[in-house]
């Protein structure tokens, strides 16, 4: 099978990424395809239609309880039945008419929370009062938290004026979510983003359409706000968000056996660069989930990202296409299996300035990462070239494709073959070597130990020849020097010390 051909089952036209409405924005799969920009102007039409839609259920219902009204009390007038039959009449009307008006106060008040998204939690402020205060906004502020604020206000200094007012809104902002801490996952998301689109506009009034300068505000808006509201609205009680984790992680590690043969990664792991690159894509995106910003996850997708464009360039000795860049991905994802993967897509897709996933490198890296997810959950046997029956047989475990070549002789260095059995070639190869080695010091030392004997044995029989040869004589001790000096008598005495008066 060609590589081309191979490439078929992992391919994604870059189209593909692009908003389905046409607008030229990246698309998200949350979004249904679409930008954030056009998910909202959809969202928006929906709702409205949703809410016209209740209106007219209520009016309905009123109308069909006024109607009803009527003819009991027309029937009643006009007939005049027993007592006990009008009692009757009247007890099912009224059981009727409490039915009724428990659906219309229903739908009314589905109407009514599109409006005031924060009417459906204050009757409950009561019953929360005796209960111990939730960790995310009430709670002591961390050290992060404090640093964060800071930072934030010593940014607003610069701005003078609208800093003020930025930080008044802001903290108002913040204070109001904590009486919505029950509201959906969409409902949250959809109260910061129109914070955000409320922000950025009165910003580009105030800085005369300077982007630039509104992107700088918001990045630090954003940073602000989410610190603080991190606990609440990342992986809220009200969201499947926690489920979508489980079923994530237990899809990668039952797809542990996918080698990247299978996934045609252009990347030679035996590469030192390449295998550091690897190492470090991997590190950002398991470091992803240890962010609270939206910003900062997006900043660990793109550090990956270009970790992964630096693998493949340094194996293919040339710059790195789209085409080679999502399989690899889809490879450090299966590889690194990073925690909480679901949660954290969908916390920068609700929570993220709307700017940075529509444009720029953030949002095709992030948008590509969607895509890879996406792959992993719909991965069959004819995404990887193999048979569904093969591919049964090693996501349940009865088979594995690391041991059909167990006994197959091992491939020549210039083969592409997997890092791990690699390793396994290379490590054995070595075993071998310094075996040969051992048994070659060890003959050495056994030689050595031959040649020392012998030495000995030589140096023994030649000191023995000169021994032999010249034998060791023992002449009579000398006498004293005096011993024979017949003349002494006639030396003069020796001289005494003499002592002089002074």
């Amino acid at each position: 099978m060609s590589q081309r051909s191979e490439r078929r089952g992992i391919h994604v036209d870059q189209s593909e990424l692009l908003c389905k409405k046409g607008c030229g924005y990246y698309g998200n799969a949350a979004w249904q395809g679409l930008c954030s920009k056009c998910w909202r102007e959809e969202y928006q039409r929906a709702r409205q239609r949703q809410i016209q839609e209740d209106w007219a259920l209520a009016e309905k219902l009123q109308r069909e309880e006024e109607e009803a009204y009527y003819i009991s009390n027309h029937s009643s007038h006009n007939n005049q039945p027993p007592q006990s039959h009008s009692q009757h009449s009247l007890a099912t009307f009224s059981k009727f008419e409490e039915k009724k008006t428990n659906e219309k106060t229903r739908k009314v008040t589905t109407v009514k929370k599109f409006f005031s998204p924060s009417s459906r939690t204050a009757p409950k402020k009561e019953s929360h009062e005796g209960k111990t205060p939730s960790p995310s906004i009430t709670r002591q502020s961390s050290i992060e938290t404090d640093r964060v604020s800071q930072d934030f206000v010593e940014f607003l200094k610069t701005l003078q004026k609208p800093g003020r007012e930025i930080h008044k809104q802001s903290r108002g902002f913040i204070e109001s979510m904590g009486n919505k801490k029950d509201l959906s996952a969409e409902e949250l998301s959809e109260c910061v983003q129109d914070f955000y689109q409320g922000m950025s506009d009165r910003l580009l009034n105030h800085f005369k359409g300077s982007s630039e300068k509104v992107d700088r505000v918001m990045d630090q808006v954003e940073k602000y706000i989410m610190t603080r509201l991190y606990k609440s609205v990342f992986c809220p009680e009200t969201s499947d968000d926690e489920k979508k984790d489980l079923a994530t992680q237990n899809r990668i590690r039952a797809l542990h056996w996918v080698t990247i043969q299978m996934l045609c990664v252009p990347v030679d792991e035996e590469i030192p660069e390449v295998s550091d690159s690897v190492v470090k894509a991997i590190t950002d995106i398991i470091e992803m989930d240890s962010k609270r910003v939206p910003r900062d996850k997006l900043a660990c997708i793109t550090s990956c990202s270009k970790h992964i464009f630096n693998a493949i360039r340094v194996t293919k000795n040339e710059p790195a296409s789209a085409d080679d860049f999502l399989p690899t991905l889809i490879y450090i994802v299966l590889k690194a299996n990073p925690p909480r993967l679901q949660s954290n897509i969908q916390y920068i897709t609700r929570f993220c300035n709307p700017s940075r996933l529509m444009t720029g490198e953030d949002g095709y890296y992030f948008t590509n990462l969607c895509c890879a997810i996406a792959f992993i959950e719909k991965l069959d046997g004819q995404s990887l070239n193999l048979s569904s029956e093969d591919f049964e047989r090693y996501m349940s475990g009865q088979a594995s494709p690391r041991r059909q070549d167990d006994t197959a002789p091992w491939p020549q260095s210039g083969t592409r073959v997997d890092p791990a059995l690699s390793q396994i070639h290379h490590n054995l190869k070595l075993l071998s070597s310094l075996e040969k080695r051992q048994q070659q010091v060890i003959e050495g030392a056994q030689n050595l130990q031959t040649e020392l004997a012998e030495w000995q044995d030589s140096v023994a029989r030649e000191v023995q020849e000169i021994l032999e040869r010249y034998p060791l004589e023992i002449k009579p001790r000398a006498s004293a020097i005096d011993a024979e000096n017949v003349e002494n008598d006639r030396l003069p005495p020796p001289l005494q010390p003499q002592v002089f008066a002074g």
